[in-house]
């Protein structure tokens, strides 16, 4: 798997291990914590259970083959999102693939905090709702939007996230009486970061 621009290392499709057991609570469970709330998240909030999260983290953290997950985009920007497995530097890179452009740019990157570009809820939801079938990638929209979920810098959510996020949640396997719980607790996480500027053009513009 080639990523023009990022030429980091061992990249391979990963769009095969959502449907994994253990897959989103990897990739979701960090932002579950809101700093004022002491109740520690666990993997089965996702419908995991220890034994499903760690077999996945053996598969998605392996310095010998960093997972690539595709989210093409109709009519324009879509998204990479790379799981960095350098050596004593891992962290998962954010990338942008632009309609018309040969290369990728990197927006933000994870590495037990995020930094970088993110995206309001609607460039979120633009990006989600607009899958490309004739493009390799992540088709389908409960998926994408969980994905690039951790993308999110948004203070000011519409009153819709709570109920479309927890129905994303359901679909994945989330046991339902606590997915809205976990839903909660992402967006609380999500909201409270203060990396995204009102002032800046967006991503999504190519600027």
């Amino acid at each position: 798997m080639l990523i023009k621009g990022y030429g980091v290392g061992p990249l391979v499709p990963g769009e095969s291990l959502l449907a994994r057991p253990g897959f989103w609570s990897n990739h979701l469970l960090a932002l579950c914590s809101d700093g004022g709330c002491a109740e520690r998240p666990v993997p089965e909030w996702f419908g995991d259970d220890g034994a499903d999260a760690d077999a996945m983290s053996e598969v998605l953290f392996d310095p010998e083959r960093w997972p690539g997950f595709r989210v093409p985009a109709e009519g324009g920007p879509g998204v990479v999102v790379i799981y960095r497995n350098l050596d004593g530097d891992y962290g998962t890179d954010y990338l942008l693939t632009h309609p018309g452009r040969s290369h990728a740019q990197q927006i933000a990157s994870w590495d037990g905090d995020f930094s970088g570009r993110g995206l309001t809820w609607r460039e979120l939801i633009r990006i989600t709702d607009s899958p490309s079938p004739a493009a390799n990638g992540v088709q389908e929209t409960t998926a994408r939007l969980l994905l690039l979920l951790p993308l999110l810098t948004d203070p000011d959510v519409p009153e819709t996230a709570s109920a479309r996020l927890t129905a994303a949640l359901v679909a994945v396997g989330a046991p339902q009486d606590a997915a809205s719980h976990t839903a909660q607790h992402l967006l609380a996480h999500l909201t409270r970061r203060s990396g995204h500027d009102p002032t800046w053009a967006s991503p999504l513009s190519g600027s």
